[in-house]
């Protein structure tokens, strides 16, 4: 299943997500959109491109586990993601605790209830050229991401029901 996300220009910081005939609004990077190639690490922009879906992890203590044909994991306390250029582990899973600088996770808001990740920056991985790009929950208020794909959490749960281990994420601006 290809999944499709298209904004309106590149600073925009909300887009629609397009699963066959379905659509979802959709939130983005608080500094818009951007091509992988100018990526850099902390600058709050999506990359553009297609993507696959490597595997949702969710907080089993918080959420049922959803339907859906990607790999699954779940979420625990330890669950870091490495965000440190310099450490051999950039752009990775991780296990709390971790010494380099990371992202937590076991959040306290919900927004990690369900996490997708999205394969940016791992095929290789180079360091610098962003990390932890997924397709998560959304703000309350629907501001905008770090640099991931938000969805209210209905909308999260059905587009989860189309993903398999051979889905692909495609951002984009329109043509």
């Amino acid at each position: 299943m290809n999944i499709t996300v298209i904004t309106t220009s590149w600073s925009a910081t909300q887009g629609v997500l397009l699963v066959d005939d379905r659509r979802f609004e959709c939130t983005l990077g608080r500094s818009g959109m951007i091509m992988p190639s100018d990526k850099k690490e902390g600058d709050g922009k999506t990359p553009v491109g297609t993507f696959p879906l490597r595997q949702l992890i969710y907080r089993a203590d918080r959420a049922q586990k959803p339907v859906t044909g990607l790999p699954v994991e779940i979420l625990t306390p330890e669950t870091g993601w490495c965000e440190d250029p310099s450490h051999p582990g950039y752009n990775q899973k991780i296990t709390l605790p971790h010494p380099s600088v990371h992202d937590r996770m076991t959040r306290k808001d919900r927004l990690y209830d369900y996490v997708v990740v999205i394969g940016y920056n791992d095929a290789p991985v180079v360091p610098g050229k962003g990390s932890a790009i997924f397709m998560h929950l959304a703000h309350p208020d629907f501001t905008p991401t770090a640099g991931c794909v938000g969805l209210r959490p209905a909308d999260m749960l059905e587009v989860l029901k189309c993903c398999d281990k051979d889905s692909r994420i495609d951002i984009r601006l329109p043509v």
